[in-house]
């Protein structure tokens, strides 16, 4: 037991590039199918729901540090997808090699663990892997000769609760017995219940075993080279069974009861270094003479630098700062002292004022211990200050129930203070997320410390690695606790603080996914939630390419907009979620046909005439609708779905709006152009005739102010372009021009580039060399061609002043 905080791995510090073992690693993991075949269905190796499991290809070798690199990167990609199925990749054991295994958390099922025991591991962690059963205690047995490290954890299934002797065999088989009798615990024919000879560190937490009073003396006697010893929570155990473990160095006894009469035997430990005899409930942890139980035990632990006695009273009694003993110049030990050098406000650890202990625990101490001013020790958890806390968070990062409370306190810096340490919290925050995926408040707390990193002040010193590892633990929280309110509002909010889309881009699928579940799937009345995740999905949609936007469409976003927006239609509501639904749809159909057609096979066109007559005058959804069927009558074979007389009145109408400036009106005649530059064969109604319509749509250019600033943004002009080269319909041209010659005009520096990139210049001194378009086309021609040839030129004068200044 340590402070923890060196051995944390820091993502703040470093922003270089994967290794090439981890950018390999993570390829592997994404397509199996590269090393590994699947092996039929069902089979022996666990798998589920018809898969069968994985089978190393032929001629096909990992070495030992790629076998458990890809264990953990499979783990950390969901503990809950590494099961048998993909265990079965190391059963052969002649082209893989395994020597330290971490499978916590996961579904590994005995049959899953027996391969991997197979490999004579050196350090197995299995903590809290609920589909394990006594078998394992076998295979441990049978394959646990070099094992170092064990990490049962909470795996309680393993060790049984009664006595039976087990004659060690090499089958994995189960031995028949009687149903009905009590679940007993294996020993073997020495008496041995692990037979784990080299075994140095053993952890075993939360275990009760009621019938057995000499159950740990038989589990510990034979592992006489103990070095570090976990029994954090584990009831009936008796001090005197420590005794013949002479060489432990790290010993954890938080939450043992029946400490009192136990720590004057632990003082026989000499060889402790690092001592926890915390408690999580205060109720057990009351010592009768506390200030000379504490000093009798530091003094008769010549080698002790760590000690946590939280959740105790062995810290005393004392006032703080005016804490000195009740006799001022006699020590515990009827000693002389001087009350100026007596620099000590915990009485028991007066021993230690010259040589204090590197770490010592008094969070949740009798008497808020942590907020006196003289402690004897380097580093101290508690909730006095940020130091504190964040020893706090490190030491505790494997106790849920005090690290929540050690991430609240932390929280309460960020939101009303300032954090002076934000690398070593950001990192702490992250590894507690991690660690307890399935914990809510531990998610709920992080992520309100992580909005707060996220919007602060130092956020532009987050590197992109940091900023990756963020936004993959906020996915993890939000797709593990979707249904809790608090929890999603907190993700979302945190994730409006980075760069959309840039910052998300390594993880678009997931979060478009997540995002579509949230707006679809809320039955809890949080419209909030639903709110901000529509933002989220319409600020994911601008600025990507057409491969992104189709992605978005194949996962669903055109359908489940229009079911928010049918929603909104039948309740007559009108709000801003109506509004960013219709403008999502806009920025995802934006050169991209596929789902232009989804919208339409939708009954988009429905709901697009069912809010125009419910909100007629309401400007930002008309110019987002408007925006939309721009993308739609873009795409040649679509406009034959737009030629009804009821929907080309509709345009034409709109040519007149005022609503949203010019927007509108600017919308409904590219529609128009577009669905014209088909010619006079594809106008295919009676009314409105093509003509009259394409004369409305000249007078309403025409009434445009070309200086007038939009509100639009243009990826690629490809579109319009092809509208100049519609010769027999000049309109459609007249359109296009005015397009260009307001945007270079009032956006020379973002859009005459644009221009000139996607040969729109060309395009437009053909035109003036044609004697079609009528002169007031070739007016607007000549706007842009001037506005691009003064930009040019602007831009070299800029390049000479900097080469200049340089």
């Amino acid at each position: 037991m340590t402070s923890g905080m060196e051995h944390i791995h820091c993502p703040w510090e470093s922003n270089s590039p994967d290794t090439l073992l981890d950018i390999c690693c993570k390829y592997l993991i994404s397509h199996p199918d590269t090393f590994c075949d699947e092996h039929g269905g069902g089979g022996g190796g666990g798998g589920v729901g018809g898969q069968g499991p994985w089978v190393l290809r032929p001629a096909v070798a990992l070495p030992t540090e790629l076998c458990e690199k890809l264990i953990n990167l499979w783990q950390d990609r969901d503990p809950t997808a590494l099961d048998d199925r993909f265990i079965n990749i190391f059963r052969d054991l002649s082209c893989t090699r395994l020597k330290r295994v971490n499978v916590r958390n996961t579904l590994v099922t005995d049959v899953g663990l027996s391969v991997l025991l197979s490999h004579n591991l050196v350090e197995l962690d299995i903590s809290n892997c609920k589909r394990l059963s006594e078998r394992t205690l076998d295979n441990i047995n049978k394959f646990g000769e070099n094992l170092t490290t064990l990490v049962l954890g909470k795996t309680r299934d393993i060790l049984l609760e009664s006595f039976v002797t087990h004659t060690h065999t090499n089958s994995c088989e189960e031995e028949v017995s009687d149903p009905s009798a009590p679940s007993q615990i294996k020993k073997d024919k020495k008496g041995h219940i692990l037979r784990t000879p080299n075994l140095r560190k053993l952890v075993v937490r939360d275990f009760i075993q009621p019938n057995e009073s000499e159950y740990f003396g038989l589990l510990l006697q034979p592992l006489t080279r103990l070095t570090h010893l976990d029994l954090a929570g584990c009831m009936f155990l008796q001090a005197r069974h420590l005794l013949p473990l002479k060489q432990l160095i790290s010993l954890n006894l938080h939450s043992v009861q029946r400490m009192q009469e136990a720590l004057p035997l632990l003082s026989e430990l000499k060889s402790l270094k690092f001592l926890d005899v915390s408690q999580a409930n205060q109720k057990y942890g009351v010592f009768e003479n506390p200030d000379a139980t504490l000093a009798n035990l530091v003094s008769n632990l010549p080698n002790l630098t760590s000690l946590d006695i939280s959740g105790t009273n062995l810290s005393g009694d004392g006032t703080f700062d005016e804490y000195r003993y009740s006799c001022s110049k006699t020590d515990l030990r009827g000693g002389e002292t001087d009350m100026e050098e007596d620099q000590c406000d915990i009485p028991g650890l007066k021993s230690r004022i010259q040589n204090p202990l590197e770490f010592l625990g008094l969070y949740n101490t009798f008497y808020d211990a942590c907020h006196r001013n003289h402690i004897p020790a380097r580093v101290i958890t508690g909730d006095a200050n940020e130091a504190q806390i964040l020893a706090a968070t490190a030491a505790y990062l494997d106790r849920p129930e005090v690290l929540v409370k050690a991430l609240n306190e932390l929280f309460h810096i960020f939101r009303f203070d300032t954090c002076h340490h934000q690398p070593k919290a950001l990192d702490l925050i992250l590894l507690a997320m991690l660690r307890h995926r399935t914990e809510k408040h531990i998610q709920i707390s992080g992520s309100a410390s992580l909005f707060y990193i996220a919007k602060g002040e130092d956020k532009t010193s987050l590197s992109v690695r940091v900023r990756e590892k963020m936004i993959v633990v906020l996915l993890d929280a939000m797709e593990t606790h979707l249904r809790d309110s608090t929890m999603m509002r907190n993700g979302c909010l945190t994730l409006c603080q980075f760069r959309i889309p840039q910052d998300v881009l390594f993880e678009y699928r997931r979060l478009v996914q997540l995002l579509l579940r949230l707006i679809e799937d809320r039955d809890d009345g949080d419209d909030f939630v639903r709110r901000i995740a529509i933002y989220l999905l319409n600020s994911l949609a601008c600025q990507v390419d057409g491969e992104q936007k189709m992605l978005v469409g194949d996962l669903g976003a055109i359908d489940t907009m229009l079911k928010l927006i049918k929603n909104r239609v039948l309740h007559h509501m009108h709000d801003d979620m109506l509004e960013i639904a219709w403008s999502a749809m806009w920025n995802v159909t934006d050169e991209t046909p596929v789902n232009c057609l989804r919208f339409l096979d939708g009954q988009g066109m429905i709901y697009f005439q069912k809010c125009l007559k419910e909100f007629p005058d309401k400007p930002e959804l008309l110019r987002n609708m408007m925006g939309l069927l721009g993308n739609v009558a873009e795409v040649k074979e679509l406009r034959s779905r737009l030629m009804t007389s009821e929907l080309l009145t509709t345009f034409a109408d709109l040519l007149d709006s005022n609503s949203d400036g010019i927007e509108v009106s600017y919308n409904a005649a590219g529609v128009l152009s577009h669905i014209a530059s088909g010619g006079a064969e594809a106008w295919t109604i009676e009314h409105p005739t093509r003509s009259e319509v394409l004369e409305r749509m000249v007078a309403a250019i025409e009434r445009w102010d070309l200086a007038s600033k939009r509100n639009i943004n243009y990826r690629s002009f490809e579109p319009i372009l092809r509208l100049l080269e519609i010769y027999h319909t000049p309109q459609c041209q007249h359109w296009a021009a005015w397009a260009l010659a307001n945007l270079t005009r009032v956006y020379p520096e973002k859009y005459c580039s644009l221009v000139e990139e996607e040969g729109g210049v060309e395009l437009l001194k053909a035109l003036l060399a044609s004697p079609i378009p009528y002169q007031r086309i070739k007016a607007l021609a000549r706007v842009v061609i001037t506005q691009c040839e003064q930009f040019k030129i602007w831009g070299s004068l800029e390049h000479m002043d900097s080469d200049s200044d340089t």
